[in-house]
């Protein structure tokens, strides 16, 4: 998510993620729950914890790793489970999960 846009996020992960995570706090997300999975030099820009209807969780390594296990347990829950990414890979282990997926545009739509 943070890599759609060429906005200098490389140079300051947890800057970027810090703005990631303060975006969504605020947007008008159709989902009830929002899960944003950190990983390396970006976890140091959001503790890991919730804040409303954010949950913020740091990768213990690989973030795919995570967000397919986050997405596996959410759907085990019986929640209806959504992914945003743009990489074909973890859109299939997503798909092979039972979560759906969106492309990031869809969420920067919402965060603009």
């Amino acid at each position: 998510m943070v890599g759609a846009r060429a906005d200098g996020w490389w140079r300051d992960r947890a800057g970027a993620a810090r703005r990631l995570h303060e975006a969504l706090m605020t947007a008008d997300v159709p989902q009830a729950a929002v899960v944003l999975v950190l990983e390396g030099g970006a976890k140091g820009g959001v503790r890991a914890g919730r804040d409303a209807h954010v949950r913020t969780v740091h990768a213990a390594r690989d973030g795919d790793a995570e967000i397919v296990a986050q997405a596996q347990a959410a759907v085990d829950a019986g929640a209806r489970t959504t992914v945003v990414t743009a990489d074909r890979v973890l859109q299939g282990r997503v798909l092979a999960v039972g979560a759906e997926y969106v492309g990031p545009t869809w969420l920067l739509a919402l965060l603009d």
